[in-house]
């Protein structure tokens, strides 16, 4: 396959690797699988080779440790709430700093999520807390594998590797504080009924990584119009999944939608919109689509349930715009008073850190 244009072989890479994921994961019946494909995006969607047997155990051991915090938590949540939340949301702030300044996105995603997703799970119920640490766990290590087996197939050149993006330490202070803003009241919301609101903790995390890289002018369009197109593409892949619901269908249609969005990704198909944009279209899609199909397989009214995650979604997306221009507009405002200070609140691919294209 070395033959291939080296474009056309990250296109391929990421649309496989996901397809086989999810064909894993529902295979084995393990629980939430559509958080095997997510991972499988976060993990392919940069171009590189796929992490070795010692680094995944590292990876599933930093999964452990993280959520573990998110387990000690739970007894803080339920009988400290003021305290426990206070903890949250530097938690969440920590997270978001050493993704920006260190540049260890999987360490400050678990992180985040450990804050979130799981404390919240074990305030409604332990078993949803460790239900969720199990596909996690499972999830990471369904994604290495099957870029492991789809990577021979579309290898990478062999050229060296450029270092990750980081942000200085003043840029990460603020949109770390930034990306706080936009989850806290997002978890807040979650704690009302942790069973229903879980996936919008998930889309608030993800909401929060892509505000922090976007310019300020292009939010509206990037998150609201990300979270729209894959709400829009949710409700075709669920038609089409109607008419003959089957594993390997659910397969193929992945693949075909996976190619498509990956060429906008990696720009065989031109647009001006970012990687990030077409990521987070992707994670937005398996969200919804992910929890439809549980709907379905549980019996519960998948339309009905569909409506009302998509207009939470909205909501929660247009809370993050309007956080992210406020933050902005108050930053903007103290800095006119200080002349000598210099904006930095503009923002830079962190998470993908994606090349350029001619």
């Amino acid at each position: 396959m070395t033959s291939m244009p080296l474009q056309a072989r990250w296109v391929f890479r990421l649309a496989f690797v996901v397809t086989v994921s999810l064909v894993i994961a529902y295979a084995i019946a393990m629980p939430l699988p559509f958080i095997a494909p997510i991972f499988a995006v976060m993990l392919t969607a940069k171009p590189a080779p796929p992490i070795q047997a010692k680094q995944l155990f590292g990876l599933v051991l930093v999964v452990f440790l993280t959520m573990a915090i998110g387990l000690l938590l739970i007894p803080m949540l339920l009988h400290y709430s003021f305290s426990a939340l206070f903890v949250v949301a530097l938690g969440i702030y920590i997270s978001f700093y050493i993704t920006l300044n260190k540049g260890e996105v999987l360490v400050g995603m678990f992180l985040t999520v450990g804050f979130t997703l799981i404390s919240a799970a074990g305030t409604y119920n332990f078993a949803l807390a460790t239900t969720l640490i199990q596909a996690l766990t499972i999830g990471i290590i369904v994604a290495v594998i099957s870029q492991w087996i789809i990577y021979p197939f579309f290898p990478e050149d062999t050229v060296p590797q450029a270092p990750p993006t980081t942000a200085s330490a003043s840029q990460s202070n603020w949109i770390a504080l930034r990306g706080t803003i936009v989850v806290l009241p997002i978890y807040l919301l979650v704690l009302i009924n942790p069973g229903f609101y879980l996936p919008i903790m998930m889309k608030g995390v993800s909401l929060a990584q892509q505000s922090s890289e976007v310019d300020v002018r292009d939010a509206g369009n990037e998150l609201l119009g990300s979270t729209l197109l894959g709400g829009l593409f949710a409700i075709v892949f669920w038609i089409m999944l109607s008419i003959f619901p089957h594993l390997w269908m659910y397969a193929l249609y992945m693949l075909l939608f996976c190619i498509y969005f990956a060429s906008k990704i990696y720009q065989l198909l031109p647009t001006k919109y970012p990687a990030s944009y077409w990521v987070n279209v992707i994670v937005t899609m398996l969200i919804l689509l992910g929890t439809t199909v549980n709907d379905s397989s549980t019996g519960k009214d998948v339309y009905q349930a569909f409506f009302i995650r998509m207009s939470l979604f909205i909501l929660v997306t247009l809370y993050a715009v309007a956080a992210v221009h406020v933050m902005e507009y108050l930053r903007s405002c103290h800095l006119a008073k200080k002349p000598g200070l210099e904006n930095t609140g503009g923002s830079t691919d962190y998470k993908i850190d994606m090349p350029e294209f001619s």
